[in-house]
């Protein structure tokens, strides 16, 4: 890519992020155009080379870009350079996609552009393999590392991966944008622990004006995925106030992953794997542990999600047991 080129797209990519109301009204303009989607999936990897320069003091002009112009103004190697990218970054998410790792796709195309320009011969069905197969992000890297001969740094994979999803809503989390799910309620409690979110009192997931980072607080974690809305990017405020119902203790609690936990004060949300995650006002930030590290004494459903009918099934059960035993 050419140093203007590469320019331009940083300039974008900080204006971008940077403002969301600004980002909002860009996007709208080039989303459905070849730059448009370029921009969406250069963004995180040309914030790498930016992360040293982002911060509270940073002063970016407002850009005036024509998508169509900017297209047109390139040369025809970096148009088809610009087109190599995109098609490549279409073939990760497809790839991602048909195998089951959909959730993964921006980490995945993240890294391809951020460290693959050197690599040839890049078969995406091979790549979206290691993300399926890794059990964890450090297994994934070195796998990665072995398999095209590259150096990538864990920890700065890390800082940089936070930093992007912490700039945006993974829009790949979800299974089904129709309903409030349980499977989706999980996705969601987990994507906020890995995207760094903090804990702010009043916050459901929203970026904070000064800070530019999202924030939520216990019950708001819940009331996030429920005012969120996958198609138009937006929180809305349809839920103001956590309703749940506690429907036992834990040892009747089907292994499900979306269903509540409850100690008697502060909501988890049970991600699968003997884990939990929620907004901790202790720590300052969305964390995650097992959940017999905890205090947790209750399992629960909330108003607005649906559960499959394993749920239904043990809510059934625990009030017949209840019911015997009066």
């Amino acid at each position: 890519m050419s140093a203007t080129v590469a320019a331009a797209l940083k300039k974008a990519a900080v204006y971008i992020l940077g403002d969301e109301k600004k980002r909002g009204q860009l996007m709208t303009v080039v989303l459905s155009t070849a730059v448009g989607l370029l921009l969406l999936l250069c963004a995180p990897a040309v914030m790498l080379s930016s992360l040293g320069e982002v911060g509270e003091e940073a002063q970016v002009p407002e850009l005036h870009i024509n998508a169509d112009d900017f297209y047109s103004s390139l040369d025809s190697e970096s148009r088809q350079r610009l087109d190599d990218i995109r098609s490549a970054g279409n073939d990760i998410a497809n790839a991602m996609d048909e195998k089951g790792v959909k959730v993964q796709t921006i980490k995945a195309q993240l890294i391809y552009m951020s460290y693959f320009e050197d690599v040839q011969n890049f078969n995406a069905e091979s790549y979206a393999d290691l993300f399926a197969t890794a059990q964890n992000d450090s297994d994934l890297i070195s796998a990665i590392n072995s398999t095209y001969g590259l150096d990538i740094d864990y920890d700065e994979f890390v800082r940089t991966y936070t930093f992007v999803m912490n700039s945006t809503i993974n829009a790949f989390m979800f299974t089904d944008t129709s309903t409030k799910n349980c499977a989706d309620l999980a996705a969601w409690a987990d994507n906020a622990y890995i995207s760094g979110w903090g804990y702010m009192n009043g916050f459901i997931g929203e970026r904070n004006e000064t800070d530019r980072i999202r924030y939520a607080d216990n019950a708001g974690l819940v009331l996030g995925y429920l005012n969120y809305s996958p198609t138009d990017r937006v929180f809305g405020c349809d839920h103001s106030t956590l309703i749940y119902t506690e429907q036992g203790s834990l040892d009747t609690m089907p292994k499900v992953a979306g269903l509540g936990l409850f100690d008697g004060s502060k909501h988890g949300i049970y991600v699968g794997n003997g884990e939990v995650v929620y907004s901790s006002e202790s720590v300052g930030y969305v964390t995650k542990e097992p959940v017999s590290n905890g205090s947790w004494t209750s399992w629960c459903t909330y108003d607005g999600v649906t559960y499959p009918q394993e749920v239904t099934d043990a809510i059934q059960s625990v009030n017949e047991d209840s019911s015997s035993e009066n």
